[in-house]
């Protein structure tokens, strides 16, 4: 059996809302946003939401969602947080994060409050939290935004005390500096780390802990994640189906292309299974270098991609709006992970690109990097 597939603009998030509540109820599937080709005219019952991924690595793709597999997200959520509560929608509903925070307002019965498009203001945030009356509060924002609110928090007690009323912020997309979580922290926001990605319909961890009744397991240095909220699978791509989820014992598991760690029962993300290059015969983690260098003071936003070269095969170039030298930036990795680990340009750009959702545009980066040799003045 089938049902239609519609394309839904998500410039208005109330007529989003309303196509998603009559998808979980079993009417026309949904994909918002804006489709780069043609949206399929059906797609199976089961499907209730198609979101097409960021492409941050290159390689976008539709994330074909059941209502069960979100409403077990939005379940799973609720209980880790305390109870039903009003969200405060901050994020594109053409992404999953956004559709997780209609979802969860849609099991709650409240009405969320819409922030609107465009720039991310901390004044118009806080303008929006003071119109919300639940007794519990929630709101989810990518790492940029958490900062953002920080910085204006630092110097204006009101908006402070106004983001403290915040029973939780879930902050996920990426990993968070561990300054800006810090200072959060220490502001007194109840700041929540989350990972998940659209096949496991949005964060089902939190805080390195996995929430209802989803699973964490490594695999040969890689995240596997299992539970009732993973996706059927990407639309019209049996194939990459296949090749990312799989079933052992009975239950069935996403390969989530990042690596980490479990440590009594935590989950650590270390990096990305694709992060890894061979540079002069040795391994070398993307990874491992960006954590280095954005420890170092204004450099929170350094971004290492690979580059060829003719010697090495492949090396490390950072990226960065921050102010440092190379021969700086190479003996703290160095001290670090060594010397095969040295970044060989350090390029300073005046913002760090970045995709829609707030992650870095690798994908430029990395076709930059390729000619940098090309460029004048790229690196220091």
């Amino acid at each position: 059996m089938s049902r239609s597939l519609l394309a839904v603009s998500a410039a208005d998030s109330s007529t989003v809302l309303g196509a998603l509540r009559d998808a979980l109820a079993g009417g026309p599937a949904i994909l918002p946003g804006s489709p780069r080709t043609a949206v399929p005219k059906t797609v199976e019952q089961r499907v209730a939401v198609v979101i097409e991924t960021s492409g941050s690595t290159g390689f976008p793709k539709r994330v074909a969602l059941s209502a069960d597999a979100l409403l077990a997200s939005a379940a799973a959520s609720e209980s880790s947080l305390g109870g039903p509560g009003q969200w405060l929608l901050a994020l594109p509903t053409h992404y999953i994060a956004g559709i997780n925070v209609l979802v969860r307002s849609i099991a709650a019965g409240l009405e969320p409050v819409y922030l609107g498009a465009g720039h991310f203001d901390a004044a118009a945030f806080a303008a929006a939290t003071r119109t919300m009356d639940a007794r519990l509060r929630f709101t989810a924002l990518v790492p940029a935004q958490l900062a953002r609110l920080v910085e204006a928090a630092n110097n204006d007690l009101d908006l402070l005390a106004i983001v403290r009323r915040f029973d939780r912020i879930l902050v996920g997309g990426q990993a968070i500096p561990p300054a800006l979580l810090a200072r959060a922290i220490e502001l007194g926001l109840n700041v929540t780390r989350t990972y998940g990605s659209s096949e496991t319909s949005g964060g089902c961890v939190y805080d390195g802990v996995p929430i209802g009744t989803a699973e964490a397991r490594i695999i040969e240095g890689q995240v596997e994640l299992s539970g009732p909220m993973l996706a059927e699978g990407y639309l019209g791509d049996p194939a990459a189906t296949d090749a990312a989820f799989s079933v052992h014992d009975g239950a069935r598991w996403y390969r989530t292309g990042d690596t980490g760690e479990i440590d009594d029962g935590a989950l650590r993300v270390t990096g990305r299974v694709d992060g890894v290059i061979i540079s002069g015969g040795e391994k070398v983690s993307l990874d491992a270098i960006e954590r280095v260098v954005r420890a170092i003071d204004g450099l929170a936003d350094a971004v290492a991609v690979r580059s060829p070269s003719v010697e090495w095969g492949e090396v490390p170039v950072v990226f960065t709006s921050g102010i440092a030298t190379l021969a700086e930036v190479k003996v703290t990795v160095i001290a670090a992970l060594g010397r095969a680990s040295a970044p060989v340009a350090l390029v300073r750009v005046e913002s760090v690109p970045q995709l829609a959702n707030g992650k870095p545009d690798r994908v430029a980066l990395t076709a930059f990097a390729a000619t940098r040799g090309e460029r004048p003045g790229s690196g220091q």
